[in-house]
């Protein structure tokens, strides 16, 4: 089937008074299902769409639900002071309005930052969150030698911006985008489909798509634009899952270190795939929806509810 039907019933919610998209699954009728709801969030410039592969499998047992956060996808391309804090709010909100219970928060990338900030603020919402290739934009400065700091940071406020929207027109044409997914995002060329470059790339025809990724460079170079992880992480007290794909060219392991999170709180679970890069939902969907279940069963259920077999119980594992 197209994209468009495998990812469940999809609407419109005004918040704000901008439009945004969100989709949702409940499980058969007659199935062993969960009580506790999932949310999935995508990654920087992805959508609800990214999901295909995740969305009825994980909705067999849980509700499920995908969310266009705004400027992304089919949400509106809105003016807004775009940070991080902006779609924690919007989550909120939308958790508030349709949803009402403690939910386990799932994102990639870009969502898995709102994951972790969304239990900091709302931890009323939040029972618990599964990251997949979490960035800390912080890091990025201890990669940058000090002395070369000064010169990077200003190209970055003053020259660069003056050329994001002409990248942005490059970078949006599906043959250049097939590109960049296969060289520097899935360690998989084969698993960058027509399918997906269409995912991404017609959200980047919207009008205002291009104002809203300008908009975007500059609040990533902004230190208000996130919080650190390194300061939220240890505060928090619910089960965490982090997966991350170990030939991940855009956060690569060996700057990110993803271990080093295990020692600032023992609430987390690491699983490392070989063979996967920066988007291990959609390119290994198999795994990822395995060990999110076998996660979400251990965590917020009974075993016997479920079928499901188990990965393992340390705490870092190699899949391959």
């Amino acid at each position: 089937m197209p994209w468009q039907q495998r990812i469940g019933s999809q609407r419109d919610w005004f918040w704000r008074g901008w439009q945004t998209r969100y989709t949702y699954f409940r499980p058969p009728a007659n199935a062993m299902a969960g009580t506790t709801p999932v949310i999935l969030l995508h990654g920087f410039g992805a959508s609800i769409g990214h999901w295909r592969h995740n969305l009825e499998v994980l909705g067999q047992y849980h509700t499920v639900y995908a969310l266009d956060m705004l400027g992304f996808g089919a949400s509106r391309k809105a003016s807004a002071n775009y940070k991080i804090q902006l779609w924690v709010d919007q989550v909120y909100d939308f958790w508030q309005t349709f949803i009402g219970q403690q939910a386990v928060l799932v994102g990639n990338s870009m969502g898995s930052m709102v994951c972790l900030a969304a239990a900091a603020a709302y931890p009323e919402m939040v029972k618990g969150i599964a990251m997949i290739n979490l960035p800390d934009l912080s890091q990025r400065e201890e990669a940058i030698p000090s002395w070369l700091q000064p010169l990077v940071f200003t190209a970055e406020r003053v020259v660069a911006p003056m050329f994001v929207k002409s990248l942005f027109y490059l970078i949006r044409r599906p043959p250049i985008l097939r590109r960049i997914l296969s060289g520097l995002v899935y360690a998989n060329p084969q698993a960058v489909t027509t399918e997906l470059v269409e995912i991404l790339a017609e959200p980047a025809q919207d009008q205002g798509a291009a104002a809203v990724f300008s908009e975007l460079f500059k609040a990533t170079n902004s230190p208000e634009y996130a919080p650190k992880v390194k300061t939220i992480l240890p505060t928090l007290a619910i089960p965490m899952l982090l997966i991350w794909g170990l030939q991940d060219r855009m956060i690569p392991p060996s700057l990110a270190r993803p271990r080093q999170y295990l020692e600032l709180n023992p609430n987390l679970k690491l699983v490392e795939l070989e063979h996967a890069g920066h988007c291990p939902h959609d390119e290994c969907p198999e795994q990822v929806n395995q060990i999110v279940l076998d996660w979400l069963a251990a965590q917020f259920m009974q075993q016997s509810d479920h079928n499901i077999s188990s990965v393992s119980s340390t705490s870092i594992e190699k899949l391959r």
